[in-house]
């Protein structure tokens, strides 16, 4: 399970140390692409797989099912991790994400974000002036 917020750095090559916390859950390796908010996401392989069947059986009839297939599979990458339990983020998905030499990694139960240091804040910040009206929409939902 992935939880936690951890502050991390890029090096030059474009590679990040992943959280050792996370390193058991991805043994056999890491998706990582695009997110939905200007951020990336990593997947341990087996969740990727159930992600993209689910993906691949929606209608190609559907543009949003088109436009979804088109955000996730074309900017995915599928890495390893190297000795030093680091991950090379490629060029395009780094400047997707706008990613400079700070990075925050959120883990949020069964995947990651990988967000540029700034715009984490700016996502804390939303989140924390909206928590009463999330809170609602839980209790709406019995959580």
């Amino acid at each position: 399970m992935f939880l936690g917020e951890y502050d991390h750095n890029l090096d030059d090559k474009g590679r990040l140390a992943i959280p050792s916390r996370f390193r058991d859950e991805l043994g056999d390796g890491v998706v990582v692409t695009r997110g939905f908010d200007r951020c990336l996401v990593g997947f341990p392989r087996t969740a990727w797989e159930q992600l993209a069947k689910r993906v691949n059986e929606l209608s190609l009839g559907q543009a949003e099912a088109r436009n979804l297939r088109r955000h996730l599979f074309s900017g995915a990458a599928d890495l390893s991790l190297d000795r030093q339990g680091r991950i090379l983020i490629p060029q395009n998905l780094r400047e997707y994400a706008s990613l400079g030499d700070q990075v925050i990694v959120a883990g949020l139960s069964t995947h990651f974000e990988i967000w540029a240091h700034e715009s984490w804040g700016q996502v804390i910040e939303s989140l924390d002036s909206s928590a009463s009206a999330i809170a609602e929409q839980l209790s709406a939902l019995g959580i």
